[in-house]
């Protein structure tokens, strides 16, 4: 079928299928370098952001440059598929208000943003009557994805998911060097390589949601853990128990060969091995959105998330007070995401 379509519209086979034509709108951390890698794979990148100086500068490394969106949904070929890459909220309801008057049956409407999974279903919804085809895509990767490639949850009708599969492969990470699941033969191909049709509208922001929720638990369990290591030299406790620890060192050994090893440990081991005392970070933590969704979400599925709670409140509390545990949730934030505190 995919082959099929992209003869059918004179698309080009490169080393990964074929060479596909596609718009891309936000071009801030995640979304340039989702324009370059898609570049870097042989597919045609018309870009659109509100600093033209950002689109003119994308143009120079091979992009399309266009200076409104009405003008990016013309240089595209029909049918027209467009990535929004823009803050969630009023910026992307608005973006996809806009495109919705300016594209046409057949079309795709492409939200790689953090929407919240709900808003996904309803813009579907309002799109169907014209033909517009509306796809929600949680993105993982943050400002590494260039080179590591982003994880993808992607949600909306299969035959569109499967038409734009050329796009989703480029930007996935690939198997690289991690070893196949046991017990997968049969299935699905594409989990192994990073990216995933989680199902309907909805679906892709909402297993992203839940990502993003764990992920708060993941920081939070590394942050109390080190807190406690650095406070075990405190003069509180009696001098024979006192010890002495290098929290780098001892987050350097973790990451070979312990259960515990992660990305998320690449990044706090990095940051302790620059600044052991983490001095830079006031330990202001701020949250997304999506560990409040979460925690919503399991409210109202009646699912006990403990874990996932008390990590979220805990980034509110951080924002009154401040720990050494969250020294290291600023540190993590900064290194996979860009995520500078506040007054930064």
């Amino acid at each position: 079928m995919l082959g099929n379509y992209c003869r059918a519209y004179g698309y080009q086979r490169v080393n990964e299928g074929f060479r596909m034509q596609i718009g891309i709108v936000g071009l801030g951390r995640m979304g340039a370098n989702i324009a370059r890698r898609l570049m870097r794979h042989g597919h045609e990148c018309v870009v659109f952001d509100a600093n033209l100086d950002v689109s003119l500068a994308l143009g120079r490394e091979g992009a399309t440059s266009s200076a409104a969106l009405q003008d990016l949904v013309k240089r595209l070929k029909a049918p027209r598929a467009v990535w929004l890459m823009v803050p969630a909220g009023e910026p992307t309801a608005k973006a996809v208000n806009e495109l919705g008057g300016l594209m046409a049956e057949g079309d795709t409407i492409i939200d790689g943003g953090n929407t919240f999974w709900k808003d996904d279903v309803a813009r579907a919804k309002a799109l169907k009557p014209r033909g517009i085809h509306y796809l929600d895509v949680g993105t993982s990767g943050g400002v590494w994805g260039l080179e590591r490639g982003y994880c993808l949850m992607i949600g909306g009708d299969k035959d569109v998911v499967e038409r734009l599969d050329p796009i989703f492969r480029a930007l996935a990470p690939g198997a690289g060097d991690i070893e196949p699941t046991r017990h997968r033969e049969g299935r699905d191909p594409r989990p192994g390589q990073g990216y995933l049709h989680a199902g309907p509208n909805g679906a892709g922001h909402f297993v992203k949601m839940i990502h993003n929720g764990i992920e708060y638990g993941l920081m939070q369990a590394y942050a109390e853990g080190f807190d406690i290591l650095k406070h075990a030299a405190d003069e509180s406790l009696v001098p024979e128990h006192r010890l002495e620890l290098n929290l780098a060192d001892i987050a350097e050994t973790w990451r070979r060969g312990s259960v515990i090893t992660s990305w998320l440990l690449d990044l706090t081991a990095a940051a302790l091995a620059e600044e052991v005392d983490l001095a830079s970070y006031s330990g202001h933590v701020a949250d997304s959105g999506e560990g409040r969704w979460t925690i919503q979400a399991a409210i109202e599925e009646a699912v006990p998330a403990d874990v996932l709670s008390a990590a979220l409140y805990t980034r509110f509390r951080s924002r009154q007070q401040h720990t050494f545990a969250e020294k290291i949730l600023s540190a993590m934030r900064k290194g996979f995401g860009g995520h500078q505190e506040p007054g930064a």
